[in-house]
């Protein structure tokens, strides 16, 4: 059984970017091309052991390597999408983001054949296959496992902030859902998914972990899937919770604000600030907040009394954090409202445009 250690936790705020991403034709339209690219054909050396399918032949996970440095985030991420790009157009593919491809029919597409991917499909079935969706993931280095399992809890109230600010995923098998982030709702069918619960401490959570694969409830430490975790192979939190994107500002503004929020988690937990124990469920509220309104959402606060809008929540993170990646992605259109523009002016050949993978 594949399990983490303790031991994993050695380093603060290094980070590591994961982005989920979607293999298109040269109209922009969903098609099978990850055996051919990840399997068939050796990917460039900056993407070796870093590129692989998800559950769907056409969507493709890459990861950057460690980033040592805040500041050198921006450049790991465009790296591995040049490179990625540059792979698939020299096999006649293309690459696009968004949290799901808006014209992508599950029933239409094929199932990865990795037995991993297999064994998902047999145990948990109808929710499994219609799982197109692509997220982006980021991952802070923690240099102790109960610091990074005390800054997971917390993390769980501005996991929503995130989600509400990435809304890009209006379609769902060409028809609008109506939310801001179908993908969110979609993936939430999934067994250990959506907003993790309260642990007093690493032991509780090792504890957790280890019985969920004694039990066979996953197969691996990676089938907890939930939108914020301990990640205890990497020694890292990991942030799940954003809808995919076509631009990097908008990835990189996730990357600086979670990075910022580790660090100053990190601190009250030093200076022994006590934990908040929110109930599940109204963090589970907000995240619905988030899934329905997107950019125009009001979370219930931190405190669990009052109400906040959306734009009052960036405006005091990014002055208390020192930050303003947060603030430009709020002062722009959506995503999801950005797709729903094009879709109804211009058609869905302008919204497959819009989804290409930017690299600049």
């Amino acid at each position: 059984m594949e399990r983490g250690s303790s031991e994993s936790f050695t380093r603060m705020g290094t980070l590591g970017i994961e982005e989920e991403c979607f293999v298109v034709d040269g109209d922009g339209r969903p098609t099978s091309g990850t055996d051919e690219l990840v399997y068939e054909h050796d990917p460039p050396e900056i993407l070796e052991g870093r590129l692989d399918h998800e559950l769907f032949k056409f969507v493709i996970e890459t990861q950057t390597p460690l980033i040592e440095r805040p500041e050198d985030a921006r450049d790991a991420l465009l790296e591995i999408r040049r490179a990625l790009v540059e792979h698939a157009e020299a096999h006649g593919y293309r690459i696009a983001a968004a949290g799901l491809h808006p014209l992508a029919k599950w029933r239409e597409l094929e199932h990865a054949e990795k037995p991993r991917y297999q064994s998902q499909l047999d145990r948990i079935q109808y929710p499994q296959h219609r799982n197109t969706t692509a997220g982006v993931h980021v991952h802070v280095g923690v240099d102790d496992a109960d610091k990074a399992v005390w800054i997971a809890n917390e993390l769980r109230w501005y996991v929503p902030i995130m989600l509400a600010l990435s809304a890009n995923s209006p379609y769902w098998c060409g028809f609008d859902t109506g939310l801001e982030s179908a993908r969110a709702k979609i993936f939430e069918a999934l067994p250990n998914t959506g907003m993790p619960t309260y642990f007093e401490d690493y032991e509780a959570f090792d504890t957790f972990e280890r019985r969920m694969l004694e039990t066979e409830s996953i197969r691996d430490r990676g089938e907890l899937w939930y939108d914020v975790r301990p990640h205890t192979e990497h020694g890292t939190v990991e942030i799940r919770t954003p809808d995919g994107q076509a631009d990097p500002n908008i990835v990189l503004a996730f990357v600086e604000y979670a990075h910022a929020l580790v660090e100053a988690l990190a601190e009250e937990y030093e200076d022994g600030t006590p934990g908040r124990r929110h109930r599940r469920e109204l963090l589970d509220e907000n995240k619905w907040r988030a899934i329905r309104h997107g950019h125009d959402a009001a979370f219930i606060d931190r405190d669990l009394e009052g109400t906040l809008e959306l734009g009052e929540v960036v405006d005091r993170e990014c002055e208390r954090l020192g930050i303003d990646g947060i603030k430009a992605v709020y002062e722009a259109s959506s995503g999801a409202e950005s797709q729903r523009r094009l879709r109804q002016t211009r058609g869905d050949d302008a919204l497959c445009d819009s989804l290409f993978l930017e690299t600049e």
